[in-house]
């Protein structure tokens, strides 16, 4: 009882909008690399990793890759297949949809611009993109929305159900509307007396970027953080719904009248409406050179890069710092940021001294589902503790 309490409170410490729980599916064959599935050596909790991926494809997650490092040691491990209609293995070195994690892209860029005196976080955003929100809301300033502490509510999508946005998949939808559509709400709540994590905060960030540097988000992202982090098989997709290059698939699972289950492959996918919040395609080794140049201070200089690792001391429960998410779990402080897109989920996590970091990208067949993803869930107990 003791160890599914603490399993409990990680999934909710950690915040992951995985998959959830068993549904009724055909049989799958398990492919692993030989790293899941036998080569297991002492150190860096190898063994728990390695069961961790034992038996996938299941009903959970149809693949997995991983990557654990830091002065702790290293493990590397991929399990699953790259299509259920093949059945071939899973390409440790596919590219995949990285989700949130492009909210920490998006804080370095900007905390880079204001280390540069072209941003500065304690100025309200309305002073750069006038207009931009309505009469009704209090100055917002650029460090408010990178620690979500703006009160902007949400921005409307393309529907409320799997169903309804799937329909929609290769629709646009701007990140200009989606801004508009939260303006048009009115404030949340007064600027800075609550935090809610939001991607609206971040897609402001992101026409930020835009208006100061006088070039597309992408083009900026790449020119401030994927390049100089070395991350050269990430890229912003844009409108485009494919995912470039070698990749496994995505799916959801969605059960059918008769009680049964369907997996639906959600591979394409236009993500142009999470823009600088969520729409970047990484590798797991892109995503782990951008976590330990980032936390080595080798993208932002060490007093901007401080608004990473703080969170509001002023809001009880504040956990999100600028782009990051605070989270203590055995004995040690992790910075994370994790991320869901249907079809996949990924994670980055790290010391502040880099002793021990985590890389993850899990096909999970509920990926925006309420629960923690059983298969993301054991990766994190086995690679964290």
């Amino acid at each position: 009882m003791r160890a599914r309490r603490r399993t409990v409170a990680l999934a909710a410490s950690l915040v992951l909008a995985l998959g959830a729980g068993p549904l009724a599916v055909p049989a799958f064959a398990s492919s692993t690399t030989p790293a899941a599935a036998g080569a297991c050596p002492d150190g860096v909790n190898a063994r728990a990793l390695c069961e961790a991926l034992a038996g996938l494809p299941d009903a959970d997650a149809t693949a997995a890759l991983v990557r654990v490092g830091g002065t702790d040691g290293t493990w590397r491990g991929s399990a699953g297949v790259r299509d259920l209609a093949s059945g071939r293995a899973a390409d440790p070195d596919a590219r995949f949809r990285a989700g949130s994690v492009t909210k920490v892209v998006t804080a370095a860029a900007v905390l880079k611009l204001a280390a540069r005196g072209e941003i500065d976080l304690g100025r309200p955003v309305q002073r750069y993109l006038p207009g931009l929100l309505g009469k009704d809301f209090r100055p917002v300033t650029v460090r408010q929305l990178l620690n979500h502490t703006s009160g902007i509510p949400a921005g409307d999508g393309l529907g409320e159900t799997f169903e309804e946005v799937y329909a929609h998949r290769y629709d646009t939808l701007t990140p200009q509307a989606v801004v508009a559509s939260a303006a048009a709400k009115g404030p949340e709540f007064r600027p800075g007396r609550k935090q809610h994590y939001l991607n609206i905060n971040y897609t402001v960030l992101g026409l930020l970027i835009e208006k100061v540097t006088g070039r597309p988000y992408a083009v900026a992202a790449t020119d401030l953080v994927l390049a100089p982090a070395g991350m050269a098989d990430t890229y912003f997709p844009g409108t485009d719904p494919r995912i470039l290059g070698p990749h496994n698939h995505g799916y959801q699972a969605v059960e059918k009248a008769d009680g049964t289950t369907e997996f639906v492959d959600v591979t394409e996918w236009n993500q142009a409406d999470r823009f600088a919040a969520g729409d970047m395609i990484s590798t797991t080794a892109d995503l782990e050179r951008l976590l330990n140049s980032l936390f080595a201070g080798r993208i932002v200089p060490r007093p901007q890069l401080r608004e990473m690792f703080t969170v509001p001391a002023h809001i009880e429960g504040a956990e999100y710092s600028a782009g990051l998410q605070r989270f203590e779990y055995g004995g040690r402080v992790h910075w994370l940021k994790s991320g869901g897109r249907y079809g996949y989920n990924a994670l980055i996590a790290g010391t502040r001294n880099l002793s021990r970091t985590l890389v993850y990208s899990v096909n999970a067949t509920d990926a925006k589902g309420e629960g923690m993803n059983p298969v993301a869930e054991r990766i994190a107990l086995a690679a964290l503790k």
